[in-house]
C-alpha cells in the first residue's frame, strides 16, 4: 500500500488512491469472482471512483491496468466528477 502512495504522490495524482490489502472492501462492493491464482476470489483490478460527497461516481470492473484505453477511460471520468461532483 506505501508503494501505491509513493507512485502516485511522485506522479503529482489529484487524486487520492487506496488499496484493500484485507478484501473487506470487496465483499462490501461486491467486486469478487473473476480473479487468478491464490486472489482467485477477487476481480484482478476494479476502480472506484468517489465524488467529493463520499459516494461512488463510477466503476471501471475490471479494470485493465494494461490497457492505454482504460487510462484515458478514467482521465475523462475523472475529469467529469471533478467538474460535477458526479
Amino acid at each position: 500500500m506505501d508503494e501505491l502512495a509513493s507512485w502516485a504522490k511522485d506522479a503529482n495524482f489529484p487524486v487520492l488512491f487506496a488499496s484493500d490489502t484485507s478484501g473487506e472492501v470487496a465483499a462490501k462492493y461486491a467486486t469478487t469472482g473473476m480473479g487468478i491464482g491464490p486472489m482467485k476470489k477477487f476481480y484482478k483490478r476494479v476502480v472506484f471512483v468517489v465524488g467529493p460527497d463520499g459516494r461512488v461516481a463510477h466503476v471501471m470492473r475490471p479494470f485493465s491496468a494494461l490497457s492505454q484505453e482504460a487510462y484515458v477511460q478514467l482521465d475523462s471520468v475523472v475529469d467529469r466528477v471533478a467538474r460535477t461532483g458526479r
